[in-house]
């Protein structure tokens, strides 16, 4: 646990004092079109939960990770600062951890704020009177928790990529294409899958049914990820 503290310090460090602008710009944009744009676009509406808020917040949390995740290792190693964090005593799987808690969690913190920030402005520019705030509560719940396994499942991968890329524009290129990729495959499952598979199912169940594979699929992924970084690997490389 130590380990892990320490490099999540220095993973913070690094995107609060080296990253500079990318750190003001990336929750400037989340907190512009989901705090801002789109609840003043839809209104009360935007708090009701419809498919297109899910899909847009699950959007957000997907796009901030894959763009970002790919300078995990591939940017360390073209800044010249792996080699310094290798020699350190802090345990691999520390390392890794720590720059997967760090990415997912500042993404999930700029969903969530969003997600505060949208519901004052729908209260502020088209309120009733009555305070109005998301509902189902339970939904809003569910939204949060489908993008912390969302930004995970990406993270995962990502450092997975990052960890075979010699530099940060391949690993981009590499999660942008396996992305692409992953959005047909996706789509034609959805196509051969029977109109009424879930016909027998209520909401609630087929949410607890998306959330348990994004949860086995986490996990699978951050398996893989942790047993691919290998220190002894990465100092030879």
């Amino acid at each position: 646990m130590s380990d892990l503290w320490t490099m999540i310090w220095k993973e913070l460090k690094d995107e609060i004092f080296q990253v500079g602008m990318q750190t003001l710009i990336r929750p400037l944009i989340i907190f512009g079109i989901v705090g801002i744009v789109l609840p003043i676009q839809f209104g009360l509406g935007w708090l009701a939960f419809n498919s297109v808020v899910i899909v847009v917040v699950v959007y957000f949390s997907f796009f901030f990770i894959i763009n970002y995740i790919g300078d995990a290792i591939a940017g360390e190693h073209e800044r010249h600062t792996l080699e310094t964090l290798l020699a350190s005593r802090i345990s691999d799987r520390a390392i890794l951890l720590g720059k997967v808690i760090v990415t997912v969690g500042s993404t999930w913190v700029m969903v969530l704020v969003s997600l505060l920030l949208g519901a004052l402005v729908v209260n502020v520019t088209k309120g009733a009177g009555a305070w109005a705030f998301y509902a189902p509560f339970s939904l809003f719940l569910y939204v949060l928790t489908l993008s912390l396994l969302t930004s995970l499942l990406a993270a995962s991968g990502g450092v997975l990529v990052s960890l075979h890329s010699p530099t940060v524009r391949q690993a981009q290129q590499t999660l942008l294409l396996g992305t692409l990729g992953l959005g047909v495959v996706f789509y034609l499952v959805l196509r051969a899958l029977p109109g009424n598979l879930f016909s027998s199912l209520n909401t609630n169940q087929i949410l607890s049914l998306i959330l348990a594979v994004l949860a086995i699929l986490d996990v699978i992924m951050l398996g893989v990820a942790l047993a691919s970084f290998k220190r002894s690997h990465l100092i030879l490389s």
